[in-house]
């Protein structure tokens, strides 16, 4: 179990050979630094890359991700906060131009907000304090279903979407930027299976197959 896992040393070398026509790009960007106009937050899970959805190169987005694709609402406390971290830093040091809010299909996240049954898999129950973020949208979900024709996991995965756009905006940052034209949030969301990517209407926040 010491041993660094083969496939992945493979794969590398399989990388090395493949980027060596963008060598001097990847050595632009090590020594200019990154410049990437769009941030990414996304879920944890193994199946869903941003950098393959979007087919993007090293650089062309700076991409936070965790159970979920959940942003925490603004708080100063003692507490750590990585998501916020990420975003101040995108929004601050990079000037990103746009956020994306990126949710998916069958999400383990939102399957165990949604379980009645759900067990913490260890005594600091993590994932359940972390999905405790999805309560806000689960009671608006309940007042106004703006999806009543899907099915109650998607409808979830739908509202955590709009949960975590709406705290973003509690972000001064994010808030007094968009509010100059200078940010942009978007809210989408990808099909496993299919490779079907949904975009949010920002008028009336449902999600469709981009035209």
């Amino acid at each position: 179990m010491s041993m660094f896992p083969e496939e992945l040393l493979a794969g590398y070398g399989r990388y090395r050979e493949k980027s060596k026509p963008n060598r001097e790009a990847l050595h632009d960007l090590a020594i200019y630094g990154q410049k990437p106009k769009v941030m990414v937050i996304g879920c944890c899970d193994s199946r869903v890359t941003p950098e393959g959805i979007f087919d993007v190169g090293p650089g062309e987005l700076f991409v936070v991700r965790n159970v979920a694709n959940l942003v925490p609402p603004y708080e100063e406390n003692g507490d750590y906060h990585g998501t916020s971290a990420a975003l101040e830093f995108a929004v601050q040091a990079l000037k990103v131009e746009h956020i994306i809010v990126l949710g998916h299909a069958r999400c383990g996240g939102i399957e165990a907000f949604r379980a009645e049954d759900s067990v913490p898999l260890s005594p600091g129950d993590f994932i359940g304090k972390w999905i405790t973020l999805l309560q806000p949208a689960a009671d608006t979900l309940a007042c106004m279903p703006l999806d009543k024709d899907v099915a109650p996991q998607l409808a979830m995965e739908y509202a955590g979407i709009r949960q975590s756009l709406k705290n973003l905006r509690t972000f001064p940052c994010v808030r007094i930027l968009e509010g100059r034209q200078r940010i942009a949030l978007h809210g989408a969301w990808f099909d496993i299976g299919s490779g079907e990517l949904r975009v949010m209407d920002p008028e009336n926040e449902k999600f469709s197959v981009p035209v």
